[in-house]
């Protein structure tokens, strides 16, 4: 896969995640000019709201995950990273723990926390709790997340992608490949385990 078709299906998976709630921000909008009942008018801003809200907590989370923010060699507050991936969940079937402590990771190792903390959302369907630890030394940043829930599972090809053996990356899951690209960069070994009801991912 060049770094081309690598770009563009990133691309794709960004505009796939916004799509949802953007669209959801033109439905309301569209009532709100045609609807002159109270109650219904209310219900199409409540939706307007929420909808922009996750719309901006998706971006927000993106930027750092899959962009380049910061320059090279900068490092990310693992609070703020924290709040991002909060907001990301927010009203979701997805309950989070983020048992991280309050230190400066290089980026790169941010970035890997954030999308290996995505890939275990992923893994569960029907909802359930993520937990996220990390290690106490940000000189030799680790991880541990325990994604649980009911039918929690890992698919094949996401397998492979984390792996890095993935024969075809396509956009449903060029966002594994780049969790993997990242444990690369950063020289760490990144484990993802299905055990009975839960998912558990390792790096360190």
């Amino acid at each position: 896969m060049t770094e081309i078709e690598f770009a563009a299906l990133l691309v794709s998976r960004v505009c796939h995640d916004l799509v949802g709630p953007l669209g959801a921000v033109v439905n309301g909008m569209e009532v709100l000019e045609d609807e002159r009942d109270p109650a219904m008018r209310a219900d199409a801003i409540k939706l307007v709201t929420m909808s922009a809200d996750q719309a901006l907590a998706r971006i927000q989370f993106m930027r750092i995950a899959f962009g380049a923010a910061g320059s090279a060699g900068a490092e990310l507050d693992l609070g703020e990273i924290g709040r991002l991936v909060a907001g990301l969940l927010e009203g979701g079937k997805i309950q989070l723990i983020w048992n991280v402590p309050q230190l400066y990771w290089a980026k790169d190792w941010a970035k890997l926390l954030m999308n290996a903390t995505l890939l275990a959302v992923d893994c569960l369907p029907r909802g359930g709790l993520v937990t996220v630890q990390a290690g106490v030394d940000p000189a030799t940043p680790s991880f541990h997340i325990r994604a649980q829930g009911l039918n929690a599972r890992v698919t094949e090809a996401v397998d492979h992608a984390i792996k890095g053996d993935a024969l075809d990356v396509d956009a449903r899951h060029v966002q594994p490949f780049l969790t993997y690209k990242l444990s690369c960069t950063v020289n760490a070994v990144l484990t993802i385990t299905p055990m009975d009801g839960a998912v558990e991912l390792v790096a360190g």
